[in-house]
């Protein structure tokens, strides 16, 4: 579904990404892996649209995407789940959802889109008349995924979904990822919570100092030594 080939990113003379080569399966959870620096939001900014690579192809449904503008790649079927949820704190719950359905056209569909999104999150169906400035971050950031699902993506990036949540949310937060892949939608996941990330992921790979450094299977990636050590403390 995603193919990148040769990427290179840079801001001004800081060198961010260099030659990264990656691929995303249809109906499957890609994981990128990495440290606080590495690049990995630098990674998805630049498919996206929002950074422009100084180099390399991106590719998406089989379509060169590289040098298009972001709204036209959000047409095209990728939505991205931003670090830190960019919710609007004086709006509702259902105004911030409905925000994502900009390009959506008749208010039937919409509703459809806004039913799955409480299916998902069952929390939210009965605070979707509360100003989101109020909810707790666990609840932003199940606003935030149901924002980004209102478009009905092919591919959804996903960008630290976890950070700053308690464990118990982000168990929460991941369950609700698996019936997104389940219900057929693709995921790309940034994520530093290692643990979490190869439980709920099919393939990743492992992002430092802006190249990667390791790929495989989560179940190869849990018993390699450089994972454990590195980023499981064992």
């Amino acid at each position: 579904m995603l193919r990148v080939e040769g990427l290179s990113v840079g801001y001004g003379d800081a060198h961010v990404l260099g030659d990264i080569s990656f691929q995303v399966q249809e109906g499957r959870m890609t994981c990128i892996l990495g440290p606080n620096g590495a690049g990995k939001t630098t990674l998805l900014r630049s498919i996206t649209g929002l950074v422009p690579p100084t180099s390399g192809k991106i590719w998406f449904l089989n379509k060169e995407i590289q040098g298009k503008k972001t709204h036209q790649i959000v047409g095209l079927g990728m939505t991205m789940i931003p670090e830190g949820r960019r919710l609007w704190p004086p709006l509702s719950v259902q105004e911030n959802l409905e925000m994502g359905a900009y390009m959506v056209s008749g208010r039937t569909a919409v509703e459809k889109r806004l039913d799955w999104v409480f299916s998902l999150f069952p929390h939210l169906a009965g605070r979707k008349d509360q100003l989101c400035g109020t909810l707790s971050g666990g609840e932003q950031q199940m606003v935030s995924i149901g924002r980004g699902l209102m478009t009905l993506p092919k591919l959804l990036l996903m960008d630290e979904p976890s950070l700053g949540l308690a464990p118990l949310v982000v168990r929460e937060m991941f369950g609700a990822i698996k019936k997104i892949v389940h219900s057929g939608t693709t995921i790309l996941l940034v994520e530093q919570n290692t643990q979490v990330a190869l439980s709920a992921a099919h393939y990743g790979y492992v992002l430092e100092r802006g190249m990667i450094v390791l790929e495989g299977e989560v179940n190869f990636l849990r018993e390699a030594s450089h994972i454990k050590r590195a980023y499981l403390g064992l």
